[in-house]
């Protein structure tokens, strides 16, 4: 039987597959999306700091395409050296990179994982999903934000929802796989993610009924959870996230100027 820890393993995947050509990367002219400065910080070392000061989180992994790119934050080749991060060979697409994290890793689940370049993620929002998995005890959980906590904190803002019959969901880019039976689901970022801007990953990784469904906004999320759950013969649940920032990651030039923006007023605030 396998053993479940207590704590939950983190795994950040942070490779970036067009390097200094990635519009990201291109607007501090620096050689990796991850390794831009928001707000005074390292983008990557402000996403590792959250998770590892997460009071769930046991191991934090890096996944990242060399050791040397993390090693030339000065933050993170300190916090290597003193083992309060460890570094993954990153692989050639996410699925792969869950995958070889699961076998590289001594005991790995349960496995929360997120992205580099959710720059507003906050230890409080990693406590408020992991309180919940392990409340819920389910063998995959997918952490979304409903659309009206978003618009009520930006309401000018252009975001792209999930539209389904309960309402607008936002996804956070953070998951978790509490077994390994539950490992199979990852398979669904084989072809990378951004299943809501691209239909024909939906009917590839879900399948026709699901894609749908979906589409026409004829199920709730509950209803979506549960056809997935006997699809793929595992308890799926959605954690609902009371946090307007949760969703927002950088995926492009205008992310940037964003996050950037909150993570100020954030500094503000604090100050």
């Amino acid at each position: 039987m396998t053993k479940i820890n207590k704590k939950t393993t983190a795994v950040v995947l942070a490779a970036s597959r067009r390097g200094a050509n990635d519009s990201v990367a291109q607007t501090q002219q620096v050689s990796h999306k991850c390794l831009i400065t928001l707000d005074g910080m390292i983008m990557l070392e402000r996403v590792v700091r959250e998770m590892v000061d997460a009071k769930d989180i046991g191991r934090v992994y890096v996944s990242i395409e060399s050791k040397d790119l993390l090693e030339s934050v000065p933050a993170l080749k300190t916090m290597l050296a003193e083992g309060a991060i460890h570094y993954l060979q990153s692989r050639e697409n996410l699925y792969l990179s869950i995958l070889g994290a699961s076998e590289d890793i001594d005991n790995p689940f349960p496995m929360v994982i997120t992205t580099g370049d959710n720059a507003l993620h906050t230890s409080e929002m990693i406590d408020h999903f992991t309180s919940e998995i392990f409340s819920k005890k389910p063998d995959v959980a997918i952490a979304m934000t409903p659309s009206q906590v978003i618009l009520d904190a930006y309401p000018d803002g252009k975001r792209a929802f999930h539209n389904l019959k309960d309402g607008g969901w936002s996804s956070c880019n953070l998951y978790a796989l509490m077994t390994e039976k539950a490992l199979s689901t990852a398979k669904v970022f084989e072809g990378g993610g951004q299943f809501g801007k691209k239909p024909a990953r939906i009917f590839k990784a879900f399948g026709l009924s699901f894609m749908l469904m979906y589409k026409f906004k004829l199920a709730t999320s509950n209803t979506l959870t549960d056809i997935l759950s006997r699809r793929w013969a595992i308890d799926l649940k959605l954690v609902s996230m009371p946090f307007a920032d949760a969703p927002i990651d950088v995926d492009n030039p205008g992310d940037v100027k964003l996050t950037e923006k909150i993570l100020k007023k954030r500094s503000e605030g604090a100050g």
